[in-house]
């Protein structure tokens, strides 16, 4: 499949759908959590895909910055989940959920790092002029 936006990356659909399942989740939180936990965890999570969108419409060097702060972002994520789970306001179930798409969207982002790097350090075909 041929990757034309950050819309194509399967990436940015894993990390989009993850922000869709923390906002429903964090929908179940305690009311005092509201501006607490709640929002930071959809914070978090919504930084994930933005990121990753917003570094596709930059430079290569930016790009990989972009998706250093997404991957960070997973890891605030991952940490807050942990939490909400030891609170009580995640079950069991839901944050395995979570821990599992978090650490798939984590080897990914790295991957994809990884490949930037690379394409980077290429010396330009003779083809591609």
């Amino acid at each position: 499949m041929t990757i034309t936006n950050y819309k194509d990356l399967d990436v940015w659909k894993l990390s989009f759908e993850l922000a869709e399942v923390i906002y429903k989740a964090t929908e179940n939180f305690p009311k005092h959590e509201t501006y607490g936990m709640s929002s930071q965890m959809r914070r978090a999570a919504i930084s994930i895909p933005s990121n990753i969108a917003e570094g596709w419409g930059r430079s290569r060097k930016e790009y990989i910055h972009f998706l250093i702060i997404a991957y960070g972002s997973s890891c605030e994520l991952e940490t807050q989940s942990m939490l909400a789970k030891r609170l009580g306001f995640l079950l069991e179930q839901n944050a395995a959920d979570i821990e599992g798409r978090l650490a798939s969207i984590g080897r990914m982002l790295k991957a994809l790092q990884k490949s930037l790097r690379i394409e980077a350090a290429e010396p330009p075909s003779p083809l591609a002029a």
